[in-house]
Formats: C-alpha cells, sequence, structure tokens
C-alpha cells in the first residue's frame, strides 16, 4: 500500500475540480482496504471512498485519506435456468460492464449503457435510466462495514435500493465499503422498452439487446457531453417529487409540463424545469465564467473552466432559487457534496 501526499484530485472526478487531498492511496484488494482504513483511524483522519469520481463535488481540498477503489474482476456461473450470475468488483468501469455482458449473452443492462463511473457506485446511487435501475438486476453487495471491521453481504432487501438512493446513502452512509456486487442477468433477451424516447429513437428496429444499448449510447451522447470533453458530473439535480395537491397546481399553470406518477407522490422532470426557467444553455459571466449548463440538457452542470467547487456550488444555489421562485418547487443536488 502506497499512501501519497498532497495529490491532485482533478484526474479523479469528472468535474475536474483542482482540489487535493491531504493523504491519497489506491487500493486493489480488500486487504489493502483494511490497511487503508487502519491508517485513517489511527491518524483520525476523515475519509473519502473514491470511485469514478463522476458523482461527486469537491468543495474545497480534502483534508484526510482519499482512498480510492481500484479492485477488478469479473466472474460469472450459470444458473442452467436462464440466468447467470456476475460477480463484479468495485473498481471495474460500469458502461464497460455492460459492454462485456452484451458480448457473452448476458442481458439486463442495456438500457445503463453510458452511465458514467464505477461498479461500486451503481448501488449506493440505485442508477437508473430508460425505464430500468441496478435494482432490477442486483442480488447483493459485499463490502467492508468499518463499525466491525468485517466483510459481509448484503442482499437487495437490506440494501434499502429506492429512487437515486439506498441503505448507503442513510443508515450505513460512511460506515459501509462496497467491494464488489452480485448481478442475475438474464440468457434471454427481453428488452425493456417502456421509455417513450427509447421507444421513439429505435423507430421500426428490431429491439436486440445490443441495439438498445447503441441506441441508449447514441442518445446519451446527443443529450451528455463526455466528461473527458467536457467536465460535467452528469445529471446535477434530482428529478423532484411533490404531492399530488402540489402537483395539479403546477399542471394547471403548465398542462405542458411532464410529470410521472409515482408510490411517492409525482415526480416532475427537473429538467424541463430549469429549461422554462431560462438556464438551458447557460454561460456563466463574471464570478460564474468558466462554468454553464450544456446546451442540450440544462440538467447538466459543466466546469470547461475547471472551476473551484465553491463556484460550482454557487451556481448550483442561483439554479435552485430560480426553480423555488417560479414553481415552488425545491431542487435537491444529486451528485454527493465534499
Amino acid at each position: 500500500m502506497n499512501i501519497q501526499q498532497h495529490v491532485s484530485l482533478q484526474a479523479y472526478n469528472t468535474l475536474a475540480v483542482p482540489a487535493q487531498a491531504h493523504y491519497f492511496v489506491a487500493v486493489h484488494s480488500e486487504n489493502e482496504l483494511l490497511e487503508a482504513i487502519h491508517f485513517s483511524e489511527e491518524k483520525s483522519l476523515p475519509r473519502l471512498i473514491l470511485g469514478g469520481g463522476s458523482n461527486i463535488v469537491l468543495s474545497s481540498d480534502f483534508d484526510g485519506l482519499v482512498i480510492h477503489l481500484g479492485m477488478k474482476g469479473i466472474a460469472s456461473e450459470s444458473s442452467g435456468s436462464g440466468w447467470v450470475t456476475v460477480n463484479v468488483s468495485a473498481g471495474e468501469n460500469w458502461d464497460e460492464l455492460v459492454q462485456y455482458s452484451l458480448d457473452r449473452g448476458w442481458y439486463g443492462l442495456e438500457n445503463l449503457s453510458a452511465i458514467p463511473g464505477n461498479v461500486g457506485a451503481a448501488p449506493i446511487q440505485n442508477i437508473g435510466a430508460y425505464g430500468v435501475e441496478v435494482s432490477t438486476v442486483l442480488s447483493s453487495v459485499r463490502g467492508l462495514d468499518i463499525a466491525t471491521m468485517q466483510y459481509r453481504h448484503l442482499s437487495k432487501r437490506e440494501c434499502e435500493l429506492a429512487y437515486r438512493d439506498s441503505i448507503f446513502k442513510q443508515g450505513l452512509k460512511d460506515r459501509f465499503v462496497i467491494t464488489g456486487v452480485e448481478l442475475q442477468l438474464s440468457a434471454e433477451a427481453a428488452p425493456v422498452l417502456s421509455y417513450p424516447a427509447l421507444r421513439e429513437a429505435l423507430g421500426d428496429e428490431e429491439p436486440t439487446p445490443q441495439r438498445v444499448a447503441d441506441t441508449v449510447r447514441r442518445v446519451r451522447a446527443q443529450k451528455l457531453p463526455m466528461p473527458s470533453t467536457v467536465p460535467n458530473a452528469g445529471s446535477f439535480f434530482k428529478n423532484p417529487v411533490v404531492t399530488r395537491q402540489t402537483f395539479e397546481a403546477l399542471q394547471r399553470a403548465h398542462p405542458d409540463m411532464p410529470a410521472w406518477e409515482t408510490d411517492a407522490g409525482h415526480k416532475l422532470a427537473a429538467g424541463w424545469l430549469l429549461e422554462q426557467a431560462g438556464w438551458r444553455g447557460f454561460d456563466g459571466e463574471g464570478d460564474l465564467a468558466g462554468l454553464g449548463t450544456f446546451q442540450h440538457q440544462a440538467l447538466v452542470m459543466i466546469n470547461p473552466g475547471r472551476r473551484l467547487g465553491s463556484a460550482i456550488l454557487q451556481l448550483a444555489e442561483r439554479i435552485q432559487a430560480s426553480v423555488q421562485d417560479r414553481f415552488g418547487v425545491a431542487l435537491e443536488i444529486e451528485p454527493r457534496v465534499y
């Protein structure tokens, strides 16, 4: 284990924020992770567990230990009943896993193509796109329970997965480090085409799993810039969920407002709210110079100027205030802020 000091994190977060870590270590095994946790405990250091860095905002330098999860490995086992159990280490790239599975005739991940980040973060956020969430295919996770310093498995039920949420953002926040996931994928193609925009993009083409994945990638590329080209963290705000009373009032004022009924209430499209508030294609000036929102999707905040995290949060606050003023709806930041 090689612990370094004063390491730039700019290459480790997709917003390209130029923050530094006081201490930094890349771990490639569960034993190395244990060593790193022990080191932080001995020195009473705060910890930041880092994967692909696609869902974080570094508000300042991190005065503690950043642990970069680099575990790799994919193992599979056929159940003989049309399903394949796939165990994947946390450091594997998510989109590469999607294509790896498709190449081997394992299906269920195709709608989740082109989502940035690593596998270990997928259950934390319960990533989802085009009518599918990781909860659809997750069986269990394995990880380190920091309270006991023991590795253990959690079933899907124990993960308490919800919309962009899980126990890892709630009761086990900062207490459980995911080192691997177990997925149940199908050996038989069963494309999920419930999302209207996906059906429209496919047109009359036969919806094979590979074609679905390719279409999702094409549609996402039109809406979302690649972080390697334009620094961003994907969707910066969650789709807000409002009560029926609030929804009906908003619908009367805005009949074309997109919304979906859920068990928790009515989910609104945050991107539509931002666009109506005039934020699509915003190009910052003055104290917000070098920041903006993507020209094709207002929900994506971009950082071409490689500005500090504090400036990004300043822009986020202005966007939240404008949406609150216009619609009476509070927007919640989706990436985790450190």
